[in-house]
This record gives C-alpha cells, structure tokens and sequence, in this order.
C-alpha cells in the first residue's frame, strides 16, 4: 500500500478566520483530522463531511492523549495510505512540539509538510491593541515559554541573559506564574514599573485583558480572577493599548452567536456577527434537497408545464428561487413562457434571488412574511386567477388557503425538501451547559424544531433546560411563536423580518446589556 502524507498545520490562535489559505486547504482535502480544543471548534466543519475526525484533547471521560501516542497515531494513519492534518493552535514550530512529531515520520518514511500558523505571542496582543515592536519603544521580543513549574523555569530560561534582551517579553501560557515571572524580572533589572498586560483567550469571544506593571500584576490577575489561558506582555509597548485598542469597541465583541440555518444560506450572518465583532458559531440544523420520487417530479414537471397559465409566480424565500430555478433548467422550461404571470416576493432577499435571474419582482410587501404578502396582493388579485406558489415541503398553508378563500386557484408544488441535520460536534453540549453560548438565532420555524432534536441527539436530555442559558432571538413573530410553543424564551426579534433586521437587533440588545 502507498503510505499517505501528513500536514503538520498552525491553526492560528482561535478565530478560525486566522488559518493560513495553504493550512485550509490541506484541511479540506484531509482523510482524517486529527486536533485538540486550541485548535477551535469551528475549523473542523471546514473538513470534508466524510473525513474521520480525531480529538486528542480531554473529555469527561478521557485524559488528554499523550504525546507519544499522537505521534504515533499520525504515523499509523499514514502507512493507511491516508491524508492527514493534524491541527494544532497557533503555530506548530512555537512550543508545539511539531519536531516530535515530524521525527517520527521523516523515520518511518512518511512524506509530510509543516504549515506555519499565526502565533498567539503576536496575534493575541494584537487583538488587544498591543503591537509587540514600536518603533519608539522596542526594536525586539522574545517569545518565552512560562507553562512549567518554577523550579523547571529557573532551569529553562536564562533569567540574568532573558530579562533584557529584548525590548518586548511575551510568555505563553504563563499566568498561573505571573507572581515569579515578575519577581524575576523585577530582580534581574526590569523596573517595578514596566508595563504588563495578561490577554486571556486572545481572538475569541472570551477575550479579555488585565493591564498592570511588574510590581501590581499578580495583584490584579487574582483579583479579576483571570484563568488560563493567558498570554503575558511585558514592555514599554502595552502602553499602546491605552490608544490602539480596537476589537473591544465593536458592538458585538464577546458574545458567541449559534447560527442554525443551512450553511448555505447561513454566510450573510455570520459575515455580519464577524464584521461587529461577535463570533459565530455555525451548527446547521436544517439541509435542503431537491424531493425524490417519481410522483413529487411528475407534480412539478406537470405544473411547470403549464407555464402560460399563471398569472401570478408567488416566492416565499430564497430557498424557493432556487429551487425553482433548478426545476425549470431539469425540465427545459424556459422561464420567459411564464410571459402571462406577475412575479410576487415575500421579502426583498427572495427579490434580490429573482433579479439574479432577471426577473424584477411585481409586488413586494412592507411586512416580510406570508401576511403581509396577503395584505399588499388584498386589491391586486382577482377570482379566477391561478398562482404557481413554488415553495419548501415545510411552508405554511396560510398563503394558498387565504388566496383560495379570494377565488384565486393556486398551484402548490413542493420544490425542495427541508431535513434534519445534526453536525459532529463534541463541544457544543458543553458550552451551552458553561453559558459559553450568548445567543442562538433562529431563523425559520425549522430551525427551532430541529435544533431540539439535533441536541437531543448529541445526548442532551433537556435541551430546553440547556438553551435557558441563552438567549433567543427570532427573526420574527412566526418563528418566535414555534420557539414559545417549544418552552424557549425569545428575547430578541426585530421590526424589520430580515437578515440584516435580527442582526441589528442583536447590536441593540449588546447596547442595552452593557
């Protein structure tokens, strides 16, 4: 059997958007993945659906794999002939032992590359406003390992040589060390004074910053109660914080978001969460797909047939735009013989979808839902008319019967299914129990359902109770109602039933939280 290849890949610190482009693409073309918490939850949904994915990490259940092991975990897969990534956080070559790990397959003949990734000693100050050089104040830094017992420090740095070297000190993984780091420095020549920054769970949604000098530091750290992880900075440059800060001011910085529609439809979201300063957490509960069966094509083929007949096309989501389309190019149904009809969109993203297609939308209601469809049409159909309604298996059933009601003959056919989804993700349980979840967001009926179902099937009993310790938001009347028949609490739903309405609410309620 041909041995596979190996790619060693940095991660980056945490915000899966600071992944090197080589580093994602060796991710999506992986066999198997095999990683740990620091290398974030969400790069792993970059993987491809069939890949093998392997946590080395600590769970409830299970102690952290050894190293050892994982090195020799990689090189088992391997002589499987597979593609393998290990992923780890920040970059591999900076206290990540990748020399270990690449020894052992370079022994055993194994073909592997090592993907630099950004490293927390130089991203995670910058997300605090703190760049490591100054031109003014340090030409230099050093990256120091602080993760080791004291006597293991005096050991491994050189205190006398370390102190002064460099104009900026960073030490990884040091705070629970804080108190010795500064009384080293402070007694092999930095002044009492020096500026020191702790920056906990730099890039994420937990960031957070303690500033001090050498000679208050650990008086603060216990005092903000600040855990590991840490990154220290010690150096004339914290100083820059005061003026250079920047992630803290937007509006969304420090809530995590769950975003549950269909990844392919999630992307305008979680950009929006990502450009305010929030971190989406993508968990796709719904997947959409053409109906199968010989019956649900004949239905459709029959209906698009008839194309001269309508005089109304009535979309109720972008879903249905597509979908639609996608039938009519199956079919070879060219779109100008529906010449008679009049297009009617729900919302101005299902007009946005149609003019795509170069079609501008006839009637557009103010209120984006199925309602105020009906209101806006209340004086322009008529009895006697036929209305195509291309619509999800899952739709609601108010549209047709009030328009049937009107004398309006209507032509319902389902163009795509909506079905579960249920992602591979061993944190999300854990992180709704911790209130690491700030906000979930619903953004159909669907999701609501399904989210249940999908945490009840990652071994959640009551998820209910889980999600209590978040809040909801909705993107609207119908979709909070589901949620309240459900036992959810909603909190947050917009004016305005749109995308771009929940985000804005979501600023507005960050506003009002602090």
């Amino acid at each position: 059997m041909e041995k596979g290849k190996v790619y060693l890949v940095g991660a980056g610190p945490g915000d899966p958007k600071l992944i090197t482009v080589r580093g994602l693409e060796a991710l999506k073309r992986a066999d198997v993945v095999v990683f740990d918490r620091l290398a974030g939850p969400h790069l792993i949904n970059h993987a491809r659906s069939d890949a093998e994915r392997i946590y080395v990490g600590k769970l409830p259940d299970r102690h952290t794999m050894k190293q050892e092991e994982i090195n020799r975990l990689l090189v088992d897969l391997a002589l499987q002939g597979k593609t393998v990534v290990r992923l780890k956080g920040g970059d591999p070559t900076v206290f990540g032992r990748v020399g270990e790990e690449a020894e052992l397959l370079r022994r055993n003949g194994i073909i592997y590359e090592i993907i630099p990734g950004i490293t927390s000693a130089i991203a995670v100050p910058a997300y605090a406003g703190i760049p490591v050089t100054h031109r003014d104040l340090a030409s230099s830094f050093s990256v120091i390992t602080g993760h080791e017992s004291p006597d293991k420090l005096d050991h491994s740095i050189y205190w006398d040589k370390v102190t002064n070297a460099t104009g900026t000190l960073v030490f990884l993984m040091g705070v629970a060390k804080i108190g010795y780091i500064s009384e080293q420095l402070i007694r092999h020549g930095r002044p009492r004074e020096t500026p020191v920054a702790l920056v906990r769970w730099g890039t994420r949604a937990e960031q957070r910053t303690v500033v001090g000098t050498l000679g208050d530091i650990e008086e603060k750290a216990k005092a903000a109660n600040l855990q590991p992880p840490a990154v220290i900075v010690v150096g004339e440059v914290v100083k820059q914080r005061e003026t250079l800060a920047w992630v803290e001011s937007k509006p969304l910085f420090g809530r995590r978001v769950l975003v549950t529609r269909a990844r392919s439809q999630a992307s305008e979201l979680v950009a929006r969460i990502d450009e305010l300063g929030g971190e989406a957490y993508e968990f796709p509960v719904i997947e959409t797909k053409l109906p199968e069966g010989k019956e649900a094509e004949e239905s459709i083929g029959n209906a698009l047939g008839r194309a001269e007949e309508y005089d109304w096309v009535m979309l109720t989501s972008v879903n249905g735009v597509d979908y639609f389309f996608r039938w009519l190019d199956r079919f070879g149904v060219d779109v100008r013989r529906f010449h008679r009809a009049k297009f009617a969109a729900v919302g101005p993203k299902t007009a946005d979808a149609l003019a795509l297609r170069g079609i501008r939308a006839d009637v557009l209601p103010e209120s984006f839902r199925a309602e105020g469809l009906l209101d806006r049409l209340a004086d322009q159909v008529a009895e006697g008319q036929i209305a195509l309604l291309p619509r999800g298996d899952l739709a609601r059933k108010i549209l047709p019967e009030e328009l049937r009601a009107k004398g309006v003959r209507t032509v319902e056919i389902d163009v795509y299914d909506t079905e579960l989804s249920v992602p591979r993700d061993i944190w999300l349980p854990e992180m709704l129990e911790n209130g690491e979840i700030h906000t979930v967001t619903f953004t159909s009926s669907s999701t609501v359902v399904n989210l249940l179902e999908a945490l009840r099937r990652l071994g959640i009993e009551d998820p209910r109770k889980s999600l209590a310790r978040s809040e909801i938001a909705c993107i609207g009347p119908v979709t909070a109602k589901t949620a309240e028949e459900h036992g959810l609490k909603v909190s947050i739903m917009p004016d305005d039933y749109t995308i771009e309405g929940l985000v804005q609410a979501l600023v507005e309620r960050g506003r009002k939280g602090d």
